[in-house]
């Protein structure tokens, strides 16, 4: 059982020095774990990283305790005074994306994608607020998912943060949602799926500002499922619209909740909500790029908010997955952002797994 926890700990010392995705690394703790795991256990001996400080306290840090996983280290997220700016800061200095490290990993769960993506774990946990794990899964070519809000506990008061998990595929994840999820409510065997699966797809959401490089990367992804026979476009192929949920989002987060205080942004939510009910009553899937933008310089994102094509399922409530895409001509990662009806976590990951075959693509 002490292998695997050998190996992602050497490769955290040789890897971490330069990407900083850690803020701990917990050697000698997770040596002594991995000694005495419970052979019998589903996720024995399996390493796995916490996001941020607190990360080891969360559900779902021990609910993959007790299935045997080990955890080795808590990864980095932005530091005091860094708001919008979604890097992380590691025990070595600033968190960089692994295949442009002048460029930022995402965040918050920076660490967390990173030390995925650079194998030095196969698992890490996260939670998403406004596209938290599916921006820096994105940015660092990884998979990455937020569960429906209210699934998994969460801290967050507001109801905006869900817990995710990020790991290098969306087979990987299937073990996590086994020993994470209730077992008696949602993990159940499933009819298989039936392809093509009936899908949307929109490269804006109707008010985003896509940055046409990326929307052309996941616009050949989404080619590529079609293609595949695994999704199946409406014709005439219509995009999919919601109304801009930039101030409900802020509202929600600021903590102003009644419909009076946040005037026209309550009646956003509730519109969107209502136009998501009527496109899930006939559609497993809703495809989007994950962020409109690629992965910005660590002097920050400008004046575009890379959470504007995430956010929105954030407030809605709905599970969304980001899967490799593909990327840029400059080497940027570019993610295809997945989101299922509520509720439907584990159908949304094996949804994931049958497109990310056919959707992904590997830098030159």
């Amino acid at each position: 059982m002490t292998e695997r926890v050998e190996e992602a700990l050497a490769r955290i010392g040789r890897l971490d020095p330069e990407l900083c995705a850690f803020v701990e690394v917990w050697g000698e703790e997770a040596r002594e774990r991995a000694r005495t795991v419970d052979r019998r256990l589903p996720l024995a001996g399996t390493p796995f990283a916490v996001k941020g400080p607190t990360g080891i306290r969360s559900y779902a840090a021990e609910r993959l305790i007790a299935a045997g996983a080990v955890p080795v280290g808590s990864t980095a997220v932005p530091g005091p005074g860094t708001y919008w700016q979604t890097w992380g800061q590691g025990r070595h200095g600033r968190t960089v994306n692994p295949y442009r490290p002048d460029r930022t990993p995402g965040g918050s769960s920076a660490g967390s994608a990173v030390a995925v993506a650079a194998g030095m774990v196969p698992l890490a946990t996260g939670s998403d607020g406004a596209g938290s794990v599916r921006i820096p899964a994105a940015w660092c070519g990884v998979f990455g998912l937020k569960t429906t809000n209210g699934l998994l506990p969460s801290p967050d008061r507001t109801g905006l943060a869900s817990a995710g998990v990020l790991t290098r595929s969306a087979a990987e994840a299937r073990g996590y949602l086994d020993c994470v999820l209730d077992t008696q409510s949602e993990v159940r065997i499933l009819p298989p799926l039936q392809l093509p699966l009936p899908a949307a797809y929109s490269p804006d959401l109707g008010f985003a500002r896509t940055d046409p490089e990326v929307a052309a990367v996941v616009r050949a992804a989404v080619d590529r499922l079609v293609a595949a026979g695994v999704v199946q476009l409406p014709l005439p192929r219509e995009a999919f619209t919601l109304l801009d949920p930039r101030e409900a989002w802020l509202g929600m987060r600021a903590g102003v909740t009644g419909a009076g205080d946040l005037g026209d942004a309550a009646g956003v939510r509730a519109e969107n909500d209502r136009r998501l009910d009527r496109l899930f009553a006939g559609t497993e899937l809703l495809l989007t790029p994950v962020t409109p933008n690629r992965p910005h310089g660590h002097e920050g994102p400008g004046e575009v908010y890379s959470t504007a094509l995430t956010w929105a399922f954030n407030l809605s409530g709905h599970p969304a997955a980001s899967i490799p895409a593909g990327f840029t001509a400059d080497g940027c990662p570019v993610g295809l952002q997945l989101v299922a009806r509520r509720g439907a976590d584990v159908r949304l990951v094996e949804m994931a797994v049958a497109a990310e075959n056919h959707a992904i693509r590997v830098r030159p």
